[in-house]
């Protein structure tokens, strides 16, 4: 998967928790169900792991970690991205931009070819 597009499935599992902690605020006694996007997300994120018959826990350890390691750190390094964007304009004291609004505007760039 490339960068680009991990930056913006990375940018929607924040807007979707976002918008579940915008609903709860608004009412906090409600059942928020999650739709699931954020578990979707990372399920077309990760690669799958085929693992041998009989293989011994080291080495599944080692396969998991060979597999799954390189998009667990693009994955970390999109959402590090994300939340430095979002504490910047929170510790600038910036009011006329929303959380959506930086998050919109991340995804954005991204959507055009740019990179971070």
């Amino acid at each position: 998967m490339e960068q680009r597009e991990i930056m913006q499935r990375s940018v929607g599992i924040l807007t979707e928790a976002l918008e579940m902690r915008r609903r709860l605020r608004e009412n906090p006694g409600a059942d928020v169900v999650r739709n699931g996007a954020i578990a979707t997300l990372l399920e077309e994120m990760l690669p799958r792991v085929q693992l041998p018959a009989g293989a011994s826990a080291r080495e599944v350890a080692d396969i998991v970690t060979e597999k799954l390691g390189p998009a667990i750190v693009q994955i970390t390094s999109a959402l590090t991205f994300a939340f430095v964007q979002l504490a910047e304009i929170h510790d600038e004291g910036r009011t006329d931009v929303s959380s959506a609004d930086v998050l919109r505007s991340i995804s954005l760039h991204y959507e055009t070819g740019g990179r971070g």
